[in-house]
């Protein structure tokens, strides 16, 4: 894909496009782009940082897997999101464990080439700074949802998030998310998510197809989200 294309297709993204050009031209000339198989995986939990991913088609979950074998899903990460820029603040091991959905191009911006950048235009911290922060902003709603919501209305929301693009993207109205891993982000059984998902589908919320989630109607949705707890 030629610089041109990649700036295009990142520029749907909100936090690019709202970069200054010249921190977009900077981040283009240092990427590489990265493929992988389904399944395959990207890092795991405690692997050195190597930089900062975009994605460029298909998706990257997001997760983790205990010792018991336990899952737990934080998100789907997908085009043309940025992800990553925890271990780049502090240098740390990742976080989490990333694996590849389905067949997935990534764009990487390696971790040595953005700290020689940011050594060199220290002002471009604020910009990675509004990164994270739009993610800590996402992951304290989860912990108030989970904490505070009953299962259908915390369900909904999400549904409302992923479908607003989790402010980074534009609306969407097909979500390619199986119901089993809506389970797990919400830490709900699969029998409890089938079961208020096929109630939205009974009020025309949504339709249920294989591996997807059709939004139909945003409004009885967000009625959900607001009423039902």
């Amino acid at each position: 894909m030629t610089t041109e294309a990649l700036r295009l297709s990142l520029l749907q993204g909100h936090w690019f496009s709202h970069l200054p050009a010249a921190l977009q031209d900077a981040l283009l000339a240092a990427t590489c782009e990265r493929s992988l198989d389904a399944g395959q995986r990207l890092f795991r939990r405690g692997d050195p940082p190597c930089g900062l991913y975009a994605v460029l088609e298909g998706a990257i979950r997001i997760g983790a897997v205990s010792r018991t074998g336990k899952e737990a899903l934080l998100t789907l990460v997908e085009a043309p999101q940025w992800f990553g820029e925890i271990s780049l603040f502090d240098g740390q091991p990742r976080t989490h464990d990333a694996f590849a959905e389905g067949p997935t191009r990534l764009l990487l911006v390696p971790q040595a080439e953005l700290l020689t950048l940011l050594e060199r235009e220290p002002a471009y911290w604020r910009e990675f700074a509004l990164l994270l922060s739009q993610k800590l902003r996402l992951a304290f709603i989860a912990l108030e949802d989970m904490s505070l919501l009953p299962a259908a209305p915390r369900l909904a929301r999400r549904l409302l998030l992923m479908a607003e693009g989790y402010g980074e993207t534009g609306e969407r109205r097909n979500l390619h998310l199986a119901q089993e891993q809506l389970a797990l982000m919400l830490a709900l059984s699969r029998q409890t998510t089938n079961q208020i998902l096929k109630e939205l589908q009974a009020r025309g919320a949504v339709r249920l197809n294989y591996g997807e989630i059709e939004i139909i109607d945003l409004q009885l949705l967000r009625q959900a989200a607001d009423t039902d707890g």
